[in-house]
């Protein structure tokens, strides 16, 4: 296996825009363009951007065992969804560590997995392993197809998406549900229209197979459509600084395989009724002896004080636990983060402190979305 970058179709569009390229997940991937975060921020938060996330991975599952497999790998219920319903799921480990999470595609006739590009070579190896633990049960007919390298995947979000796709497609956007999606035809390419993203703002994620010329054509068209809103195209420092505000969980910041959904505050979508599931029993176990820590939101009470990953949390004069994630908030213009804490310290209201440089600056746990 090559282990040096790999790049997405859109590469090459990137540079001649001007983004800082950086490596992450395995890509050369654009942090930002010219005008900065700041501006790409503000732009998904009141008008529209667009972000190339072709680096995440696609899985279809097909077969007629799909559902057991799916049902199987992930702490969700996918029972409950239909075709052209989507979920937001994790996959653990025997121990009840998440080996990732992801999204569950009821596409009709088969699955699709959407899962983190740095884990994905991680991921479909634990996949196979718990297929073949189905299959040892007779349940053998479930077929595990990578389609990652192929997938296109753009990600369109802010207050005026919608008005910005409908140019390029007859598929009504305005019906499609959060978390819903449809298959149709956008700027002359077949796709999956989801109505799901990252940044907690309306928005569509397209998955596409295409090549980089059409995966181009398909970008320009997009900037085009945007052009009456000054659509900014947007990298990953923009993602990240959204996402945050709203509290989402960035796998290998807020959750690994040290951590259980439990913990991470994802116990809603970690189905403990439903039939058994991998990581079920450790979790029931951990649930059961109660939680020594959990995932906490908060904000500093000080301005211009930036908590960041590894920074350590204290209160009472001891040291209870760890920012996971931490920046400012372009909409608030104040530090926030995420970390995990002594669960005696995990209620809404609590005051706790952040050690930066060797001084502690209080701040407040708070209720998740932060913006």
């Amino acid at each position: 296996m090559n282990t040096s970058t790999q790049r997405t179709a859109l590469y090459d569009v990137h540079v001649e825009l001007g983004a800082k390229i950086i490596p992450f997940g395995g890509f050369d991937m654009p942090v930002n363009y010219p005008k900065g975060i700041l501006q790409e921020h503000f732009a998904v938060r009141r008008r529209v951007g667009i972000f190339d996330v072709s680096h995440m991975g696609e899985v279809e599952i097909h077969g007629a065992n799909a559902l057991d497999f799916v049902q199987t790998l992930t702490t969700n219920d996918a029972s409950k969804l239909v075709r052209g319903k989507a979920q937001y799921s994790a996959m653990c480990y025997d121990d009840g560590g998440i080996v990732d999470d992801l999204l569950v595609y009821h596409c009709g006739d088969y699955f699709m997995l959407v899962i983190n590009a740095s884990n994905i070579a991680k991921d479909l190896a634990w996949m196979r392993s718990v297929a073949e633990r189905l299959a040892e049960k007779g349940l053998n007919d479930v077929e595990i197809r990578d389609c990652s390298a192929e997938m296109q995947l753009l990600a369109v979000q802010g207050p005026k998406s919608i008005e910005t796709l409908q140019k390029l497609t007859a598929t009504p956007l305005h019906e499609i549900e959060y978390y819903n999606f449809a298959f149709g035809t956008l700027a002359g390419e077949e796709m999956i229209l989801s109505r799901t993203g990252y940044t907690g703002e309306i928005g569509f994620e397209l998955y596409f197979r295409a090549d980089a010329a059409k995966a181009r054509a398909v970008w320009t068209a997009i900037m085009q459509a945007g052009a009456e809103f000054a659509i900014e195209p947007c990298g990953l420092g923009a993602r990240d600084t959204l996402r945050l505000e709203k509290g989402f969980a960035l796998y290998g910041n807020d959750i690994d395989q040290t951590t259980l959904p439990l913990e991470a505050g994802l116990g809603w979508i970690t189905k403990l009724a439903k039939s058994d599931f991998t990581g079920k029993h450790a979790l029931e176990s951990a649930k059961e002896q109660g939680l020594k820590r959990k995932l906490v939101a908060f904000k500093l009470q000080q301005e211009k004080i930036i908590p960041r990953q590894a920074y350590t949390l204290h209160a009472d004069g001891k040291h209870i636990g760890t920012v996971t994630s931490g920046g400012i908030s372009p909409m608030l213009n104040m530090g926030i983060g995420m970390g995990y804490v002594d669960a005696a310290y995990s209620q809404v209201g609590a005051v706790i402190a952040v050690a930066v440089r060797g001084k502690e600056y209080p701040a407040d746990v708070v209720k998740l979305p932060f913006v």
